[in-house]
């Protein structure tokens, strides 16, 4: 299981547990992904419910790239995340507030 305490969360892909984490060479990338966006930008959407699933899939890429994994944007598209969109957009948000709080008890 992901360690909260230091930014972790796990998503299931294609049946394998992966470990995902926004490192800083992580949110570099994710920064340079959103080109123009911020990263402000993107959670704000992420707090008022306005993202959209280009914001998780950079986001859930970059946890990937965080926390080890060599995938490509390509494997990430066409794999089977168990539990779907929903699922990957709950990592996406974790992954946002992890990095920037420290957790509490009722986030984790």
């Amino acid at each position: 299981m992901g360690n909260p305490w230091a930014g972790e969360t796990e998503l299931v892909i294609a049946g394998e547990r992966h470990v995902l984490k926004l490192t800083l060479g992580a949110l570099a990338e994710l920064e340079a992904a959103l080109e123009s966006d911020s990263l402000m930008a993107l959670i704000k959407r992420f707090e008022t419910g306005g993202f959209c699933a280009a914001d998780v899939s950079a986001l859930v890429l970059a946890g990937l790239r965080g926390g080890g994994w060599r995938g490509s944007a390509a494997d990430l598209l066409n794999a089977d995340i168990e539990g779907g969109p929903m699922q990957a957009a709950r990592v996406a948000a974790q992954l946002l507030a992890r990095a920037f709080c420290l957790p509490d008890s009722a986030a984790l």
